[in-house]
C-alpha cells in the first residue's frame, strides 16, 4: 500500500515572500499564508479562526513567487508536509513543520498582479533510470 503527504490550502499571504539562495545555488522562497474558518460556536456567537502556515517553495517556483506573490494576495497552493529538527548555537532542540509547495495559483482580481488565475506547477522530478523491467507485459496485466 501507498502513502499520501498532501496538502491544499486557500488562503491569503501574511507577507511578501523572503527569497534566498541555498548553498547549492537553487533559491528558495519562504512565505506565511493564512486561511480562516468560520462557524457559529454552541452558544450560538459567530467565531472567526485564523490558522497560519509556513510555506517554501523551490527553484522556479521560488523565483515566480517571488515575482508575483504579495502580502494580502489570495492564492490556492498544494504541496506536502515536512517537518524539520535542528539545533541551535545554545543546544537547544527545535522543530518546525512546513509546506513544500508543488502548485501555486493566483487567485483574485485581474488588476491585483498577475492575471485572474495564474497557475504555477513545479514539475515532479522522474524517478532515476533503472535497467530493470517495469514489471509486466500490457496484456498480462489482471485488470
Amino acid at each position: 500500500m501507498g502513502y499520501v503527504n498532501k496538502v491544499i490550502l486557500l488562503g491569503n499571504l501574511g507577507k511578501d515572500p523572503e527569497i534566498r539562495q541555498l548553498p547549492s545555488g537553487q533559491n528558495v522562497a519562504s512565505f506565511s499564508l493564512a486561511t480562516t474558518e468560520n462557524y457559529t460556536s454552541k452558544t450560538g456567537e459567530r467565531v472567526k479562526q485564523t490558522e497560519w502556515h509556513r510555506i517554501s517553495a523551490f527553484g522556479k517556483l521560488a523565483d515566480i513567487a517571488g515575482k508575483y506573490l504579495h502580502k494580502g494576495k489570495q492564492v490556492y497552493l498544494e504541496g506536502k508536509l515536512r517537518t524539520r529538527q535542528w539545533e541551535d548555537n545554545n543546544n537547544q532542540k527545535h522543530s518546525t513543520t512546513e509546506i513544500i509547495a508543488s502548485t501555486i495559483q493566483l487567485l483574485g482580481q485581474a488588476n491585483s498582479g498577475g492575471s485572474a488565475q495564474d497557475d504555477f506547477t513545479e514539475p515532479v522530478p522522474e524517478p532515476p533510470a533503472n535497467n530493470e523491467p517495469s514489471g509486466a507485459p500490457d496484456d498480462d496485466v489482471p485488470f
